[in-house]
């Protein structure tokens, strides 16, 4: 009997995280061009601390390019903000957080996870039903593991679980690194943005990277339709 084939594993795609927001007028400007010129699947919108009425018209001014570009729309933290503002979600910081924004945000928007520093926490992340759980983000010191160590979480997250599994780069080659590892997402932000190339060229060039690293660890899709698997 015939074994039925594995569908090709889909390449990791971008998650964006935007510099820290102040005036808004700048991003919605090139969020446009950015959203076309690569794979990007959701916003990380990280916004300046000021008074809820003024976050909310940022969030409201910067919703509908996002998503009009076919990306969510996701807060760093600020789960009270979500509905009123019109985003599609919340990254949350450590367990405790979300599990105390799941009642106000399930089952209609998203509940990503970062700052799990054990593999229990991340399992627990899971089961307390995390749409996703990032691994790689810098701690309130500004320190994060190795580009190695991270890997490692990613491809033992990847290997058993199955909720998807974020890795945040802080480099075009962390990018490659993480997308080998089996990551479902790479996060990119500050050096998207200080690129001097401007963050257009840079966006495209991670893509890229990325999709070239997934084909040679996972296989790609041939001329013919086929998959040419690892070997």
């Amino acid at each position: 009997m015939a074994t039925k084939p594995v569908p090709p594993r889909p390449a990791p795609r971008l998650y964006l995280a935007s510099p820290v927001v102040d005036d808004p007028s700048q991003l919605v400007a090139s969020l446009p061009g950015l959203l076309a010129a690569a794979d990007v699947a959701a916003v990380l919108l990280r916004l300046r601390e000021t008074d809820q009425r003024t976050m909310i018209s940022r969030i409201k001014a910067l919703a509908p390019p996002v998503q009009d570009g076919g990306a969510a729309l996701l807060l760093d933290g600020h789960v009270e903000l979500v509905a009123r503002g019109g985003a599609d979600g919340a990254h949350l910081t450590g367990l405790a957080a979300l599990e105390d924004a799941m009642p106000s945000l399930k089952p209609d928007r998203i509940a990503g996870v970062g700052g799990l520093a054990t593999r229990h926490d991340s399992m627990a992340a899971g089961e307390a039903g995390a749409d996703y759980v990032l691994f790689g983000e810098p701690d309130m010191k500004g320190e994060r593991p190795s580009s190695e160590a991270i890997a490692e979480r990613l491809q033992w997250w990847d290997e058993l679980f199955e909720p998807p599994c974020v890795g945040f780069a802080v480099s075009r080659e962390e990018a490659r690194e993480f997308a080998a590892a089996g990551a479902d997402f790479v996060l990119v932000g500050e050096f998207i943005w200080a690129d001097p190339r401007g963050p257009e060229a840079a966006l495209i060039e991670v893509g890229q990277a990325i999709t070239q690293a997934h084909a040679a660890a996972f296989g790609k899709v041939t001329t013919t339709g086929k998959t040419t698997e690892r070997g």
